[in-house]
């Protein structure tokens, strides 16, 4: 059943301090002539004791490698609180942006296009950090609906159905890894995420990241010996996203 923009529930993740970006991305918004919740996002710098108490840190440092960053756990937590809000909606769908979102000319008919085709996705990334090895599904439009034999990482703009937000919300407890690791483990938590390309819009932060810090500094990479854990799950990652994607298809013949 398609849907329309009417029946959409959007969201823009912004830090309360982050006012340029915030104003920068209400310039956007207007263009756009999208309307937008603005949710303020969890702050990294600020979190109480049962906040804290979400990140398993064993579990995260063996996954990547590395600890968690404080800006990481700021907006994990803002991504499941803007779940649990658009549930407390009805709504059947959600539109996440983060507050670095550069919009393409063509974005509200892709979004419509999006919308559309509904019954083939789950969870729909409408820009990417990485998007490695496509494998075509569908169409949509001009555009084409690809899952991932690779990684599939970056929140800056997805859809997300009601149900897997209320499915995935209790599985994403404790936070083993970012949020755009263990938000788009589809095989593990079985559901469809898929890409729209040509991408209809793009992420800009202007080298200065809300997690990272300017020019990306604070993403310090620990020494290969420690990161064992992380090459392991990264290598078996891919034999189960092969394994589920022949799942997929066999279900769908």
């Amino acid at each position: 059943m398609a849907l329309t923009r009417a029946q959409l529930a959007a969201y823009c993740i912004n830090l309360d301090r982050a006012e340029e970006r915030w104003a920068q991305m209400q310039l956007r918004l207007e263009r756009l002539g999208l309307p937008v919740e603005r949710f303020p996002a969890i702050d990294g710098r600020a979190l109480s004791r049962v906040q804290l108490g979400i990140l398993d840190a064993s579990a995260f440092r063996r996954n990547m490698g590395r600890d968690a960053l404080p800006a990481e756990l700021g907006c994990y937590l803002s991504h499941l609180g803007v779940w649990q809000e658009f549930l407390d909606t009805g709504k059947p769908v959600a539109l996440v942006l983060e507050d670095d979102v550069v919009f393409h000319e063509d974005f509200l008919q892709a979004l419509d296009a999006a919308l559309a085709a509904i019954e083939d996705w789950d969870m729909l990334k409408l820009n990417r950090i990485r998007a490695k090895l496509p494998v075509r599904r569908a169409c949509a439009g001009k555009w084409v609906l690809n899952a991932y034999l690779g990684p599939a990482t970056g929140t800056g703009a997805y859809l997300i159905t009601r149900d897997l937000a209320w499915r995935l919300l209790p599985k994403m407890l404790p936070m083993r890894m970012p949020v755009d690791y263990e938000g788009t483990r589809w095989w593990a938590h079985d559901f469809r995420l898929l890409g729209l390309e040509p991408w209809p819009s793009h992420v800009d932060d202007g080298g200065v990241s809300t997690i990272n810090g300017p020019g990306h500094a604070e993403a310090v990479k620990a020494p290969p010996h420690k990161r064992l854990g992380n090459y392991a799950m990264r290598a078996g990652n891919y034999w189960w996203r092969a394994w589920g994607l022949l799942k997929q298809k066999l279900y769908s013949t």
